[in-house]
């Protein structure tokens, strides 16, 4: 019997960017959760502004460069006018963002929560041969594996290790479990049995 339980992660604020600031000493920048658009004829440029921990010096990261008006989506371009919170969280959780800057983001300054469909107590209590937890997040934060698991349950990093090494805790991948970083949609699946059995050893 497989028993389906959702595990949503929910960000509590952007990754800040990593960046040398030109006007003092620090090398954060945080998301301002704006834009700055600028307009050339018929194409437009845009980028999600960025200001530094200490001074609030800007640093702006490109988002669209050179880009025909005609060619952008209606609700996007509304977004970029309003500063629409939501559409710069995307951007600023988007490896993409990254890339094409080639900027550096640091997701270990992300706070987040997992609100689970079952508690951890009873999930740990649950009976049959397996649970699989599918993953939910609106944004695209990945986190490694390991460290997602010992926010949630009461295990060690040997612990945890241990388990995905025996697989008595998986995940579809080709790579390494422990280096793994979980994605929106992914399932974790659990064998109960083996869990149960592990933890009176």
């Amino acid at each position: 019997m497989n028993t389906v339980v959702t595990w949503e992660i929910k960000v509590k604020n952007t990754p800040l960017l990593i960046k040398k600031c030109s006007h003092c000493d620090s090398n954060r920048f945080y998301c301002s959760d704006k834009f700055r658009m600028n307009a050339q004829k018929k194409n437009i440029d845009v980028w999600l502004i960025y200001r530094c921990v200490q001074c609030d010096n800007t640093c702006n990261l490109t988002l669209l460069s050179r880009k025909r008006t005609d060619l952008i989506d209606k609700a996007l371009f509304h977004s970029f006018s309003v500063n629409d919170t939501e559409t710069a969280w995307k951007y600023a959780f988007s490896p993409e963002l990254e890339r094409q800057n080639n900027a550096t983001l640091d997701f270990n300054s992300v706070d987040y929560e997992i609100v689970s469909s079952v508690s951890m107590e009873d999930l740990l209590m649950l009976t049959g041969e397996s649970v699989n937890i599918r993953i939910k997040c609106s944004v695209e934060f990945s986190i490694k594996l390991p460290l997602l698991l010992r926010s949630f349950f009461p295990f060690s990093s040997s612990q945890t290790k241990q388990m995905l090494e025996l697989g008595i805790i998986s995940i579809a991948t080709d790579g390494s479990r422990q280096k793994y970083k979980v994605r929106n949609g992914d399932v974790i699946s659990i064998d109960i049995e083996r869990l149960s059995r592990w933890r009176k050893e």
